[in-house]
């Protein structure tokens, strides 16, 4: 896992994850539709959205098995959960077709607070738990990167 900001980009942050952030500022905006936006194919593409955010109590974890998110907050705030220790069994398996799988929550679960401009990067398997209210329930518009890891 790996979080920052789009405005003050870490020398060490890898260069796919710095080209694909780059082209977000570059090309992403108030008026940029909500939906998929390709990048490189299936290789790289990032999905626009607006969405509420839910009491944790109500948000169901979940990981990937062959892309990395980078989840840039664009508007409002958003608290993201994870875990560092190894998943148990999911209850909804849709890796081999949709690339996720949800569980009701980590193992020792930790929250970081995201503000505009924030980002958090999540490797396959990392279990994350996105859209958790801070405070209320309020909208979030985002961007999630989807790199594909070979």
């Amino acid at each position: 896992m790996i979080v920052g900001n789009i405005h003050h980009l870490q020398p060490w942050l890898p260069a796919a994850l710095r080209q694909a952030i780059e082209h977000v500022k570059a090309h992403v905006d108030d008026a940029t539709p909500c939906g998929r936006h390709d990048i490189d194919g299936n290789e790289c593409f990032y999905l626009v959205s607006e969405d509420m955010t839910q009491p944790f109590a109500e948000r169901r974890a979940e990981y990937h098995a062959r892309y990395l998110d980078i989840q840039i907050v664009l508007k409002g705030q958003e608290g993201m959960t994870f875990s560092t220790l190894p998943h148990g069994e999911p209850d909804t398996d849709w890796l081999a077709d949709k690339d996720i799988a949800f569980l009701p929550e980590g193992e020792q679960e930790k929250t970081v607070l995201l503000n505009e401009g924030d980002f958090v990067v999540f490797y396959p398997g990392e279990v994350h738990k996105p859209l958790c209210a801070v405070g209320s329930p309020a909208q979030v518009r985002k961007v999630v990167v989807k790199i594909r890891v070979n």
